[in-house]
């Protein structure tokens, strides 16, 4: 192994070469300094308190401080992250760009909500979409056909890039015959060097902005909330948390505690907890909050952090993966990364709220598509995302098998029409099922097929219990 101030001599050239931002290369080798010292990100258990029941604010308490919230939307940009492929579903290109409902993509319907909102209130709220290398030119194409969005701060901005290590000894990654896999996205953390560094931040601040509400372009349920603003600006918090309770499906999602030392806000990825505290990481019992993502943040107090430090020290996630993620035949590398809901742990004075799960309706599977095309969800005039009020159950469980679910295309050919779920507890698919139209699902339903051949459900078919094939 080269010594280490050669190996960062290594990283800085190239990044420099690539045209990289110096506060980027900084932050880049403050992480990697860390990663040659021994540290691995890791927060365990003893370090910090759980937040026990009762403790943070409740959403439900907060509708006094609406009629303040719409007074602040004139200083207030909607952020969302636009940076990711859909590869998980077999899509090609950004995820943003996926028809969402009503054959509405997720950015087309962001769009609306903030045009519904500036024609509601005579205002002009800037949207802006972070995105990265792979998202920005199909991106650029869709908000074309919205010139009613547009405002004097750029519409997107792009995201910066880490180089990937090498696991055995610690030096930057060749691979001369696609360059690209020698770099990784730093993780949504990012977000707050790349308003810096690109000049967004200094922009909005110019033009008399002062909040951001940030979430990702597939959270469907993250809107622009006059409620939550208002506490926000109201008590001059410079960075606030949208937390929900705990279920066994987001037992793997980061959960937010108490640092023991300080008793301050902080948020622990599964990547941060020690492999033999995993049990514990993902007790819902223990740690009853996870991050949903949907942030807020004191443009001005971010500012001033950047400008003193010149980098936001976010604690580090050390990702270890191939080369070529799906290739176990590449090198083994670290990927450098960081959350963005770990600045929690960075303001003082940062607080969470409670808020309810119609705030969290992510798009990161076939089976969320499916149960947001369905009439579970309708799409309000303004064009919110809204469960049915004629469901009355809790929010669908449904489990599809990959093969023949897993990827957008193979969902669509499978469902050409939606059937109704709104009475629908759960469904669970396995094996090739073809539905026709008007099919109707109630209860907790599981359609088996393992005949080997593709099996039709029957226009207008009701379906209660379980169907073996």
């Amino acid at each position: 192994m080269m010594d280490s101030e050669q190996n960062i001599r290594l990283f800085k050239n190239k990044m420099k070469r690539a045209g990289i931002h110096e506060l980027v290369i900084d932050s880049f080798l403050y992480y990697y300094s860390q990663l040659i010292h021994g540290e691995r990100g890791y927060l365990p258990e003893q370090e910090i308190l759980p937040i026990k029941p009762g403790t943070l604010i409740e959403y439900a308490t907060l509708r006094p401080f609406s009629k303040q919230g719409k007074k602040a939307l004139k200083q207030t940009a909607v952020i969302k992250l636009n940076g990711g492929l859909g590869t998980t579903m077999g899509l090609q290109g950004p995820k943003g760009i996926l028809p969402a409902k009503q054959n509405l993509n997720f950015i087309a319907i962001t769009i609306r909500q903030i045009v519904a909102l500036n024609n509601q209130l005579n205002i002009k709220i800037p949207l802006l979409l972070m995105n990265s290398f792979n998202t920005e030119t199909e991106t650029q194409k869709i908000l074309k056909k919205y010139p009613e969005i547009k405002t004097a701060i750029p519409a997107t901005f792009m995201q910066n890039k880490y180089l990937k290590i090498l696991q055995k000894n610690f030096q930057p990654v060749s691979w001369p015959r696609n360059p690209a896999y020698e770099w990784n996205p730093p993780g949504h953390g990012d977000l707050y060097l790349s308003l810096f560094t690109s000049g967004i931040l200094k922009k909005l601040l110019d033009a008399g902005i002062r909040y951001a509400f940030i979430s990702n372009i597939d959270n469907l349920g993250a809107t622009l909330d006059s409620s939550l603003l208002g506490y926000f600006a109201s008590n001059t918090i410079p960075f606030m948390m949208e937390a929900i309770e705990r279920t066994p499906m987001d037992k793997k999602g980061g959960h937010i505690a108490f640092r023991k030392k300080d008793r301050q806000l902080i948020l622990r990825e599964m990547a941060q907890t020690p492999e033999q505290e995993s049990h514990l990481f993902q007790d819902i019992t223990r740690h009853g909050f996870f991050n949903s993502n949907n942030l807020w943040l004191n443009l001005k107090e971010l500012y001033k952090i950047i400008e003193h430090t010149h980098r936001l020290d976010l604690p580090l996630i050390v990702n270890k993966k191939n080369l070529i993620p799906k290739n176990k035949k590449t090198a083994p590398v670290f990927q450098l990364e960081t959350a963005m809901g770990s600045a929690i742990s960075l303001f003082p004075g940062s607080a969470a709220v409670v808020v309810p799960k119609k705030r969290f309706i992510p798009v990161k599977k076939c089976a969320d598509l499916l149960a947001v095309w369905s009439d579970c969800y309708q799409l309000s005039e303004t064009s919110e995302i809204l469960q049915n009020p004629q469901r009355t159950l809790p929010p669908i469980v449904i489990n599809l098998d990959e093969k023949f679910y897993g990827t957008y295309a193979k969902l669509k050919k499978r469902f050409p029409a939606v059937p109704s779920l709104v009475q629908c507890k759960s469904l669970t698919i396995e094996g090739d099922v073809l539905f026709g139209k008007d099919v109707t699902i109630k209860g907790d339903v599981s359609i088996r097929n393992r005949s080997g051949k593709q099996v039709f459900i029957e226009a207008g078919a009701r379906i209660e219990g379980d169907l073996e094939f």
